[in-house]
């Protein structure tokens, strides 16, 4: 699978876990240069509190485009610290 945005792949790996329709990726598979922290969190009722990425890519920011679970609950803990995407970042497989 790969994650990419404005024409960039910021994201790959044969490793990911799918829940909710959405496509996990490990730590070690996202572009570090693309990402930035963010301050930003939300609350799932069973998989815990989510942390977000702002994406960069040639300078422009989608904010919040990226969220994991550094703390999940243990319904979710196979997605521990793994990293999902929305807000235009495109999924596919290769």
């Amino acid at each position: 699978m790969q994650a990419s945005w404005n024409g960039v792949v910021i994201a790959r790996s044969d490793d990911t876990v799918t829940v909710e329709g959405n496509a996990y990726f490990p730590p070690e598979a996202l572009q570090k240069e693309c990402f930035r922290p963010s301050s930003h969190r939300t609350v799932c009722g069973w998989k815990g509190e989510a942390h977000y990425y702002d994406v960069v890519v040639d300078g422009e920011v989608n904010a919040n485009a990226a969220w994991f679970y550094p703390e999940p609950k243990a319904a979710a803990n196979n997605i521990k610290g793994r990293v999902a995407f929305w807000k235009g970042v495109k999924v596919a497989k290769e």
